[in-house]
């Protein structure tokens, strides 16, 4: 009898902890963006700066467009991205879910994310989502266009640029509002410049204070078909991407530009170094990190990506449900 109630313990047991694997042994799942993802690079370090190790939580490796869905289907409990201000993907999540809650970082995860990176501090006012309560305290980088200087020769680098600005008003995405004469140079500090774009910002009376990038590519023998790449179809690059493709196409003779998707920053600058694209959406943190070897692309820097120009703040947004219970960052140790 007694070996009998051991044994019903014994399985009983395992059964117990068979569940606790299913379900990750309590561990929130985390989507913390596409491997080689700008995304991807911020969120670790973001759970760096809270003492977080691999162990404590499970990773998902998503776009925010296929996090956002996972999150809205209780698969995941935080989603980590870098995005416009107010992005769509999270305005659609909290119309499904209804219950969406945006975490702040706190004061100490700041600091060190400032310490170790290029991203600085940025209030996300409540006002931003109807959902919101309070203000939310998170970081902020700059998404910027550069061009591959073995295929953007001067010319189209000047009018890559002068259409980014020019014809914004004919791009419809929220974030166009943003590629203004104003702010075109946001991101530039300590990248080098494409010379076709320091002629066009130049000649509108814009002061560049940056080291010219040298080309190779040549006017005489540009090719007509392009690569732009962006990002995920859930988040802001890809469709903003397809606008200013569009626009190019219209505005630039004999120049086709098609978007593509991707994983977005460290996918696009790796894509240029090897050929493989023309022009990239990135983060400014990335794209410096890639110039000069150093993180991410230690011992294979991005010798011919070039600055065209600014397109908008990124700003690092993090959400859940009300229903995950998890109200900080820090609860996910």
């Amino acid at each position: 009898m007694k070996n009998r109630k051991l044994g019903g313990l014994l399985i009983l047991v395992m059964g117990l902890m068979l569940i606790l694997a299913a379900c990750g042994g309590g561990k929130k799942n985390v989507a913390i963006g596409p491997p080689a993802s700008e995304t991807n690079n911020v969120s670790k370090l973001i759970l760096k700066a809270y003492d977080i190790g691999d162990d404590d939580y499970k990773a998902f490796q998503e776009g925010f467009g296929d996090a956002a869905d996972g999150v809205q289907d209780g698969n995941i409990d935080v989603s980590i991205g870098i995005l416009g201000l107010p992005a769509g993907s999270i305005e659609s999540l909290q119309a499904s879910a209804g219950d969406v809650k945006m975490l702040s970082l706190s004061d100490e995860a700041i600091k060190y994310i400032e310490e170790n990176s290029g991203y600085k501090r940025l209030t996300i006012p409540k006002d931003t989502y109807d959902f919101m309560t309070e203000d939310v305290e998170t970081v902020t980088a700059y998404a910027i266009l550069v061009g591959n200087t073995d295929t953007i020769d001067d010319q189209l680098g000047y009018e890559l640029a002068k259409s980014m600005v020019e014809n914004a008003s004919e791009n419809t995405h929220a974030q166009a509002k943003q590629m203004t004469l104003e702010n075109a140079l946001r991101g530039l500090e300590g990248l080098k410049i494409h010379p076709g774009a320091k002629r066009y910002y130049e000649e509108m009376g814009l002061t560049v204070d940056a080291e010219v990038a040298d080309l190779t590519a040549d006017e005489g023998s540009r090719k007509s078909e392009f690569i732009l790449g962006t990002g995920s179809q859930g988040g802001t690059y890809y469709p903003l991407g397809g606008e200013m493709a569009s626009l190019w196409n219209k505005y630039i003779d004999g120049v086709n530009v098609t978007n593509t998707e991707t994983g977005a920053s460290v996918e696009n600058l790796a894509s240029i170094r090897d050929g493989l694209m023309d022009v990239g959406m990135t983060v400014h943190v990335p794209a410096l990190l890639a110039q000069n070897g150093e993180g991410e692309f230690a011992g294979s820097e991005v010798p011919n990506a070039a600055f065209i120009g600014h397109i908008y703040p990124e700003v690092v947004q993090i959400v859940t449900r009300e229903k995950t219970k998890i109200n900080t960052f820090g609860d996910l140790k």
